[in-house]
């Protein structure tokens, strides 16, 4: 492991403590959201110089910030009120052509997957309503086949989708089952990851000659396997060479970057030896997200303590 410094950060202060929720890499910058409901973004160069710019948001409780398309720094929020919206960080703005996806809470005995096509205004173009029987907690396109979503929910389930399909029952092509879903994502066009909210982590193929059921790679419990005592997301590479695992460790105040990655035998595995430590982390708080832009060689954390921080190489 090598590590990396805290060469600059931001704080949000209030007069109540302050989380920050989930930072995002754009064109434009770096995008938060906070727990005083507040949508801001940064000069990632700057960061002790304070938000570039800073919108309240009329969620009542802000939970979900997406990159809708980072280039042109477009984005989307949601919380508790049931509403999405979209911003567009740059200075000017232009149509954008694309279609976004959302997941309700488990309400009056549903919860839906909705998608728009932002091309036709606010007029939904499909909805599922019977594809998970609890909360819908993740959504993900295809890398490469943007009719592909795939969902994950509470329910334990994860449910890979052909969008142009309209009929409910016949929507879902394959469906994955390894416990109440946190995160979920592809991996690259055949192989995606779970993580559940009991921090368990394995990899499935979708590849449509291979069946559901088994999973490729079971790493059981992330925290007794890395050493950690949780796991904050898994951010997959835009490269496609796999994904990062970020691990984090209040009593040692330690957080962890760790490569998952292809194995010689082509299956997949932690690369522990050449994993990142950002000693200090966020103190005893816990990290919530994290991105980073390997150009640059600089890493963003984001915590409960208040504080969004830049990592560089001594």
């Amino acid at each position: 492991m090598y590590n990396l410094s805290c060469i600059d950060g931001h704080h949000f202060s209030s007069q109540q403590d302050v989380y920050v929720l989930d930072i995002q890499r754009l064109g434009a910058g770096l995008a938060a959201i906070s727990s005083d409901q507040k949508l801001s973004l940064f000069n990632p160069a700057r960061l002790g110089h304070g938000p570039i710019k800073s919108y309240p948001t009329s969620h009542g409780n802000l939970t979900c910030l997406k990159t809708f398309d980072w280039q042109n720094s477009i984005v989307c929020t949601a919380g508790e009120n049931g509403e999405v919206s979209v911003w567009d960080m740059r200075e000017s703005s232009k149509p954008q052509v694309a279609h976004f996806a959302v997941g309700t809470e488990f309400q009056n005995h549903m919860a839906s997957v909705l998608l728009w096509d932002i091309r036709a205004g606010p007029t939904q173009r499909l909805q599922y309503d019977e594809v998970h029987s609890d909360d819908v907690t993740e959504l993900r396109f295809h890398p490469s086949e943007p009719h592909i979503l795939l969902s994950g929910s509470t329910d334990g389930l994860v449910n890979v989708y052909d969008t142009r399909i309209s009929d409910e029952d016949e929507v879902v092509i394959q469906t994955l089952n390894q416990g109440s879903v946190h995160h979920a994502s592809f991996l690259g066009n055949t192989e995606v990851y779970v993580l559940t909210h009991d921090e368990k982590l394995a990899v499935y193929s979708v590849a449509e000659d291979h069946g559901s059921g088994a999973a490729l790679v079971d790493f059981g419990d992330a925290r007794e396997t890395l050493g950690c005592q949780y796991i904050a997301n898994v951010t997959t590479k835009v490269d496609g060479s796999g994904a990062i695992v970020g691990a984090g460790s209040q009593d040692r105040q330690l957080f962890e970057l760790v490569h998952l990655s292809r194995t010689a035998d082509g299956g997949w595995g932690f690369d522990r030896a050449n994993s990142v430590g950002l000693p200090g982390g966020h103190g005893e708080e816990i990290v919530r997200s994290f991105c980073f832009y390997d150009d640059e060689q600089v890493v963003f954390t984001a915590g409960e303590d208040g504080n969004v921080k830049a990592w560089r190489p001594n």
